[in-house]
């Protein structure tokens, strides 16, 4: 199929997606944008987030890098069971107990304003090296794939997906986000669906002899045993709770969308539902990467990593297929990215602006801020995708854990510190404590050769690093009856 004709799809995409946002952005205000109006759904909340937890990263990565880590990245989510489950019971009665639109207004509560920016900082930073990690991959294949032989340059493509998202957030938020997520998770599932099928039916298989197949060549161990390799099972499943809790529970994307529902039961219901499907979606992730490597050997395909499943969807299946899987990395993209404009927008406005608090500010300028506050983000978005361009790593999944260790370990220290104690501490030193960590952190990954000799640090740099966080808040910090020394 031709590069024109693949466009025409996206675009008629796009138009349904448009058609989604007008009629849900009706009526809509800074409430509907920051919050839904807490009337959300939370059956279209939980399905919806399954395309935004997953991104176009799971869809080309997690299938790509099975031929290298065979199916070792599902320890990572049974973590993902254990972390939901502390969501569901720990933080999110927090956060409807106090009411919050910004999950970071509990850190100033509980520690104060200076430890608040920091975590709303945290976030924004985090939030914005990993969705535009995210995004950029997806636009890169579409770039290759579509764009690059129409002459339209990498920098175009990039600004005009952003466009496109622009209009169909710009007005509703969160209340049209939960409608647009729930659509585009709709068309990735299917098109998962789509190319399991299809390859198995292509290489006369059934689920038991694929299983058999991948077995032989090595793509279907899920266990590793090794306790000094990275992918160490205990370290693998510890790590998938904390990246859960902290990229999920801590995040104000994620929770944004979780406490637009009106009742914390639904909303629990949402988290819990959502644990369970993502277990049985990563896990056909993981089987169509095995199925992939087997049809690539057959068809006789070099490409690995991130660039396997692109190359045999577009060019080693029938046109339809190809459609679908565009359509389905689309749908993965979109709702990462969405969201996190959306998300990032109203953490700006209300942690760092201080929006909600300003009652000289009429919601005539309040909605004229935050919408220049959402243009910036978008202009943010396109100048770190071209970075991402030009640094042009082969596995961006592993860049996504890497940025999430390093950003998310502080906010992991702060509200474990919050939940777990009742000291008080210095606030003015808190954003010292919160950047010292990942610092150390980051001599410890460059240099853990010689540190730790054989034994391998992964995705548990996240736990070392909001640890250090916690351990530095507990050094600045005194019982509530005691007085802080300065």
């Amino acid at each position: 199929m031709s590069p024109t004709d693949l466009l025409s799809f996206v675009i008629g995409y796009f138009l349904l997606l448009l058609g989604v946002a007008w009629y849900t952005s009706k009526n809509s205000n800074n409430e509907s944008f920051f919050i839904g109006n807490r009337n959300s759904n939370w059956m279209l909340v939980a399905f919806g987030m399954i395309g935004t937890s997953l991104s176009g990263v799971t869809f080309v990565s997690v299938p790509g890098g099975v031929g290298k880590e065979s199916f070792a990245y599902f320890q990572i989510v049974i973590g993902y069971l254990i972390g939901y489950l502390v969501i569901a019971y720990v933080l999110l009665p927090l956060y409807y107990r106090l009411n919050l639109t910004s999950i970071y207004n509990y850190l100033s509560s509980r520690l104060g304003v200076n430890s608040y920016k920091t975590g709303a900082s945290f976030f924004i930073l985090s939030r914005t090296l990993g969705a535009t990690a995210r995004l950029y991959l997806v636009v890169k294949i579409l770039q290759d794939t579509i764009l690059a032989s129409l002459g339209v340059p990498f920098w175009v493509t990039t600004m005009i997906i952003l466009i496109m998202i622009l209009i169909y957030t710009y007005e509703g938020g969160v209340k049209t986000i939960v409608f647009t997520d729930t659509l585009q998770t709709t068309f990735m599932l299917t098109g998962l669906v789509v190319c399991v099928v299809y390859i198995l039916n292509t290489m006369d298989m059934s689920f038991g002899s694929a299983i058999s197949a991948m077995n032989d060549k090595g793509y279907s161990k899920i266990f590793f045993t090794d306790p000094n390799s990275k992918l160490f099972f205990l370290k693998q499943i510890l790590a998938g709770a904390f990246i859960t809790i902290t990229m999920t529970g801590m995040d104000q994307e994620m929770m944004q969308k979780t406490i637009s529902v009106k009742r914390l039961q639904d909303s629990q219901k949402n988290i819990i539902t959502l644990s369970l499907i993502m277990v049985v979606v990563i896990f056909i992730f993981l089987f169509l990467g095995g199925l992939l490597h087997l049809y690539g050997a057959q068809q006789g395909v070099s490409s690995t990593g991130d660039k396997l499943f692109p190359d045999l969807a577009l060019n080693h299946m029938p046109s339809i297929v190809s459609v679908i899987f565009i359509i389905a990395l689309i749908s993965a993209l979109f709702p990462s990215a969405d969201g996190a404009i959306t998300a990032l927008t109203s953490s700006f406005c209300i942690d760092i602006l201080g929006m909600q608090r300003r009652d000289d500010w009429t919601e005539v300028k309040k909605k004229k801020i935050r919408q220049r506050v959402h243009l910036v983000v978008a202009a943010v978005f396109l100048v770190f995708v071209v970075i991402f361009h030009w640094v042009n790593n082969p596995s961006m999944i592993t860049v996504i854990l890497k940025v999430a260790a390093y950003t998310y370990g502080p906010l992991l220290g702060l509200f474990t510190f919050g939940i777990l104690t009742k000291r008080q501490i210095n606030d003015k030193l808190a954003p010292y404590v919160c950047i010292a960590a990942p610092v150390i952190c980051f001599i410890v990954d460059k240099f853990q050769k010689e540190l730790f000799g054989g034994l391998q640090i992964g995705s548990e740099l996240l736990i070392l690093n909001g640890l250090l966080t916690y351990i530095g808040l507990m050094l600045i910090s005194r019982k509530p009856n005691q007085q802080l020394t300065t």
